[in-house]
């Protein structure tokens, strides 16, 4: 589907923290001072690519909903470390705004680190408008913007009811069936965080099956191990007892 990706030097293991820590550090000589935000609205329609860049990367710090437009317009810029940046900082100013240009380059964008910061920003957004983008991403992506659908997709837990229940489906069959342990790792945790919000219903006990299933079966340790860390986190009783007891036969 993306055949120019190159992401050679993307880190995709299943870590959780923000993406933001992967991005390279723009040296200035004012590192330690937080930036002024009324200078970085000026530079973030600047005619130079490194300012523009330079400012985008200040909002993933900064809050201020005035570079919304900014940032949004950015999306589309020329130069793939702009449109990374913009995406970042979409992310850590997160508005419904923003969530059709979000998707519509996400579509559109053949760099992959773009994508994996639009991924990103499009689970903080928290928008209904997301859930599908974000699924036929963790089905058709490469790997490395794959397991970044995957936590984003546990976002949905603050959308409400309807968008989990729509959610588990793809995240059980990622989890059960994608060739990379990174990514069913992701989906374990996603499934973990949004058991924890169910009621315990049919739903509910689909998902823990799902888990459980993993946590026996998956030819990964750390898939499985990942796991039994959600379901420990969940603290579902069949899941509990079901680990006692292959602990006491050694089986872990």
């Amino acid at each position: 589907m993306y055949d120019n990706d190159d992401l050679t030097f993307l880190d995709v293991g299943g870590d959780l923290e923000s993406p933001l820590d992967h991005l390279e550090v723009v040296e200035t000589a004012s590192d330690q001072v937080q930036p002024d935000p009324d200078l970085m609205l000026v530079l973030l329609e600047s005619a130079d690519v490194q300012q523009r860049m330079l400012a985008a990367r200040a909002f993933c710090d900064l809050q201020d909903q005035r570079a919304i437009p900014h940032l949004t317009h950015l999306l589309t810029d020329g130069c793939p470390l702009v449109r990374v940046s913009a995406a970042y900082a979409l992310g850590r100013n997160p508005s419904v705004e923003a969530v059709e240009a979000l998707i519509h380059q996400l579509n559109r964008d053949w760099n992959g680190y773009v994508r994996k910061g639009i991924v990103w920003a499009l689970g903080n957004c928290h928008d209904r408008r997301a859930l599908l983008p974000l699924v036929q991403t963790l089905k058709l992506d490469i790997s490395a913007v794959r397991l970044w659908a995957a936590s984003s997709l546990a976002q949905m837990v603050a959308v409400g009811y309807e968008s989990v229940v729509a959610v588990l489906p793809p995240l059980i069959e990622a989890l059960r069936q994608d060739a990379i342990p990174a990514v069913r790792s992701n989906c374990a945790w996603s499934l973990g965080q949004l058991c924890r919000e169910l009621p315990s219903n049919v739903v509910y006990a689909t998902a823990i099956d799902a888990l459980i299933e993993t946590f026996v079966e998956d030819t990964d340790l750390g898939v499985r191990e990942d796991a039994k860390a959600a379901l420990l986190k969940v603290g579902d009783p069949r899941a509990l007892q079901l680990i006692a007891e292959l602990e006491q036969e050694g089986f872990l």
